[in-house]
């Protein structure tokens, strides 16, 4: 069956035939280079009598094009060569006989599936507003801060692991939909989605509106989906339907602190009893007039970035006995934290936020270690020998 591609000036490919559908740009790109660079190998006859002994009397291939000043050309492909290497070719109209390259009729040795654009959602990931993700009995909806950072919205507002939004982003941005099987494997999709248990259903809004999409997994595994902005139900790839059956706790941020690489100018630090602040001046971190080693508060401000949730409380308090705030992000991040500790477990509270994060015990104890630790700085000792 043969198909039909067109692209209005200054528009986008699209599929007119065998009926209308949009066209992914790379593919058909490629095959305009390969009839742009379509080359005869060999002349075989000037003005050939006989076409059918090449087998261009009823080509295998025709390949109209219409160029921008309105003329038609059409390439007609027939038989391969006896050898194998070549491909008979003429231009309708031309005498002239010809043989082309394999690769050249493998290149345009298309069909409509190849050419259609195989994208379940074909939003603009640079224009992404919100995500909303209902999976595992949660419904969960993503946005962006001031700063441009994914935040979790609901179930309620929580601080959100940006990597893993983003490569939920990217999932959805990336998923395709499966058109090398058969009419049968078509609509054996349609009756594994409509069987199948759902996994989540994603939508995502930019700034031309909503797109969703369902994925449902079948009693063998496979998974399924049905999207609002294209035709059908079809087979995706299980890494989709997997990538999208999370939960709450998979896309929160499980760090402590969210100063991550930029470095702090400022840090204050209540250990037990012991209070202390140390100011970044230049290169040097300065404690009131005193120059304080650099390796040892670095040593505390790496234990700090490192500290990890294990689990997720909503609720608890206790007597801090480690208190650290840090500024960052040239004085417009400050992030405050106090950490207690409960029979043999730490606990810790961002400041404002009601969420309490269990820590490690050997990472809190590593930290009260190098906040212990920091020391003056000593300059180098010069002396005659």
């Amino acid at each position: 069956m043969g198909f039909r591609v067109h692209r209005p000036r200054e528009g986008k490919w699209k599929i007119i035939q065998p009926k209308p559908l949009p066209a992914d740009p790379d593919s058909v790109n490629s095959l305009v280079t390969s009839l742009s660079s379509v080359a005869s190998d060999r002349l075989i006859e000037d003005k050939a009598p006989d076409l059918a002994q090449y087998g261009l009397n009823t080509p295998n291939e025709e390949v109209k094009i219409r160029r921008k000043d309105g003329k038609m050309q059409t390439l007609l492909i027939g038989n391969d060569t006896p050898t194998g290497s070549g491909t008979f070719a003429k231009v309708e109209g031309d005498p002239r006989v010809f043989t082309i390259a394999s690769y050249v009729k493998s290149g345009l040795d298309k069909t409509s599936k190849d050419l259609r654009d195989r994208r379940l959602l074909t939003f603009n990931s640079d224009k992404l507003t919100r995500v909303d993700l209902n999976a595992k009995g949660q419904t969960l909806e993503f946005g962006k801060n001031n700063q441009n950072e994914w935040q979790i919205l609901k179930p309620r507002p929580l601080r959100a692991d940006g990597l893993q939004v983003d490569e939920l982003v990217r999932k959805l941005r990336d998923a395709k939909m499966d058109l090398s099987g058969s009419d049968e494997d078509a609509r054996k999709a349609v009756a594994g989605f409509s069987t199948g248990a759902r996994v989540a259903l994603a939508t995502v809004t930019d700034a031309n509106g909503n797109q969703e999409v369902e994925v449902r997994k079948d009693k063998d595994k496979n998974y399924y989906a049905r999207s609002s902005a294209v035709e059908g139900i079809y087979k995706v790839m299980s890494d989709f339907g997997e990538g999208l059956d999370k939960s709450l706790d998979d896309f929160r941020n499980k760090k402590l602190f969210d100063f991550g690489w930029n470095d702090p100018t400022k840090l204050e630090v209540r250990n037990g009893t012991v209070q202390v602040t140390y100011q970044k001046s230049g290169d040097k971190w300065m404690s009131s007039s005193k120059q304080m080693e650099g390796s040892s508060i670095q040593a505390v401000v790496d234990k700090l970035r490192d500290l990890t949730s294990t689990k997720f409380l909503d609720s608890g308090n206790g007597a801090a006995i480690i208190e650290a705030t840090i500024t960052s992000n040239d004085g417009k991040r400050v992030e405050k934290v106090s950490i207690w500790k409960a029979a043999d477990k730490y606990y810790a509270k961002r400041e404002g936020e009601p969420t309490v994060y269990e820590l490690d015990g050997k990472a809190v104890e590593d930290l009260q270690k190098a906040a212990g630790e920091v020391k003056e700085f000593q300059p180098p000792k010069s002396g005659k020998k």
